[in-house]
């Protein structure tokens, strides 16, 4: 790969098809995962990863960090993680005899988030002001964060013990919910041909992943797609998508005005990496699952029932009114 800079949209466009490419030469069978990811890197958002142990939610992301010329920090959260272990602390310098502020690993460009539901909501919490605000407040003190920032978080989403759910004032911070599924049969065969070739998940390098995209190319591409026109059709399209889930009888909580935004910024980008200049429900529609199914709640009747809330926003999407 060369080290030149994209700077024309289908340059940009074919930057970003190469980070999917070189994903591809380690993680099998999760392309949709890649996308979101490289769409919440367009929108400055972050992403919550849930799938069972076992289908390289981590190795995704690593291999992601890799293909990027981005500072990455992956921090494994447990039961007994400080604030301070998250978005750093005092320390004394005895050299000085001062207190000085030693940055914690929130400080990069990307913060792999292993297994956040696994640390008390107090340390859950210090993740707030990084997600939202984009800095941190110590000692009185506002340090911002790196631009880019984004904090992708694993979670496993059928173990209990010893975990703490997010609160929902976290999880909206969230710009997607990727779930990653078991691969398919031909995928699951392609991943153990690799393994028995030699495959090391911890030597990307060997697997030939390199870096090709880095922050001013982010940077330009961000801007490409936040410049895609966008109808009043198609904005009152996504209200009134929104206005269906608050009035489903299914759901016990729609989602909020900040839902539509953070739809109205992913189907932006989804439209740019696909070539259009103006977002069409297409692209709404592509986007709201994602987007959306941590946002609402479903009615404890209808869990009882065996709805899933992905069954409910589908539901949701044929009932309303496509414009033409």
């Amino acid at each position: 790969m060369t080290d030149a800079i994209a700077t024309t949209d289908e340059e940009l466009r074919a930057a970003l098809n190469g980070v999917r490419t070189e994903v591809g030469k380690a993680v099998v069978g999760q392309d949709g995962a890649v996308t979101g990811l490289i769409i919440a890197l367009l929108t400055r958002g972050h992403v919550l990863l849930e799938g069972v142990p076992g289908v390289a939610k981590t190795l995704l992301v690593r291999t992601l960090s890799r293909t990027l010329r981005l500072d990455t920090r992956r921090l494994q959260f447990t039961p007994d993680l400080m604030p301070g272990d998250v978005t750093g602390s005092l320390a004394y310098d005895p050299r000085t005899g001062d207190f000085a502020f030693r940055e914690g690993p929130v400080f990069t460009n990307i913060l792999l988030a292993d297994e956040i539901n696994r640390t008390p909501p107090k340390t859950q919490s210090a993740l707030l002001e990084a997600m939202e605000e984009r800095q941190v407040s110590a000692d009185g003190v506002t340090r911002p964060l790196p631009d880019p920032f984004m904090v992708a978080a694993t979670q496993n989403p059928i173990e209990y013990e010893g975990t703490y759910a997010l609160p929902e004032a976290q999880l909206d911070r969230f710009l997607m919910k990727l779930v990653l599924e078991v691969p398919e049969r031909d995928a699951e065969v392609s991943l153990l041909r690799r393994h028995a070739d030699g495959f090391d998940p911890h030597d990307l390098g060997a697997a030939g992943v390199t870096p090709v995209l880095g922050a001013a190319e982010l940077a330009a591409a961000r801007s490409a797609a936040a410049g895609v026109r966008v109808s009043d059709d198609v904005l009152a399209y996504v209200v009134d998508l929104a206005r269906a889930t608050r009035r489903s009888p299914s759901m016990r909580l729609g989602v909020s005005p900040r839902a539509t935004t953070a739809l109205l910024a992913a189907a932006k980008a989804w439209a740019w990496l696909t070539g259009y200049d103006s977002l069409t429900p297409d692209h709404v529609q592509a986007m709201l699952l994602p987007v959306w199914r941590h946002r609402v709640q479903l009615r404890p009747e209808a869990e009882l029932e065996g709805v899933s809330v992905d069954a409910v926003l589908r539901g949701v999407v044929q009932q309303v009114q496509v414009p033409l």
